[in-house]
């Protein structure tokens, strides 16, 4: 997991061929239920999280509470995560080019909501898959679903920081 992804980018499992996960939705929402008296003072956002079966077999996902993480802010720190209001992927069954959903719901300082980290750990039919990491904020532009290009052209935005990252680290060496 050296490189994270921008929110709104496809990661494929190379150990599951046709398998493939991203982070993505990650906006301004309240939960259907009503907010956690935990919450109070904080604001939700939500953030959903797509498996896509494009292979020609079907797989067995799990996304549960305890295999997504969300960080927030400069320092990374833990997002409140509403469990009660969100809805994961528990022991489903997702065929060939089919799809299924899981949406989180947490909450968080809002100075903190430009900086979001979510980590991803599936289990595929009863196997542990690597960890992904997406980045991304709320309210700044996210990767085009089609195109896998950030629609945002601001130099300063989190996604551009994060394609530069991606694309300094894929250059070759050239110091002698």
């Amino acid at each position: 997991m050296d490189e994270p992804n921008v929110v709104g980018d496809w990661q494929d499992y190379d150990e599951h061929a046709g398998l493939r996960v991203r982070v993505h939705r990650l906006e301004p929402a309240e939960p259907p239920r009503g907010r956690d008296d935990a919450a109070e003072g904080l604001t939700y956002f939500s953030v959903r999280v797509t498996v896509e079966n494009r292979g020609g077999r079907s797989f067995g996902v799990h996304l549960e509470d305890g295999q997504l993480d969300v960080r927030i802010g400069p320092d990374g720190e833990s997002a409140f995560l509403d469990w009660r209001n969100s809805q994961f992927i528990e022991g489903y069954d997702v065929y060939p080019l089919r799809r299924a959903t899981a949406v989180l719901y947490a909450a968080g300082p809002q100075a903190h909501l430009g900086q979001v980290a979510v980590q991803v750990q599936l289990r595929v039919d009863e196997e542990w898959t690597e960890r992904r990491l997406w980045a991304g904020g709320v309210g700044l532009p996210t990767a085009s679903a089609d195109t896998g290009t950030p629609s945002g052209t601001g130099r300063d935005s989190l996604a551009c920081q994060v394609s530069n990252f991606l694309r300094d680290r894929s250059e070759p060496d050239t110091a002698p």
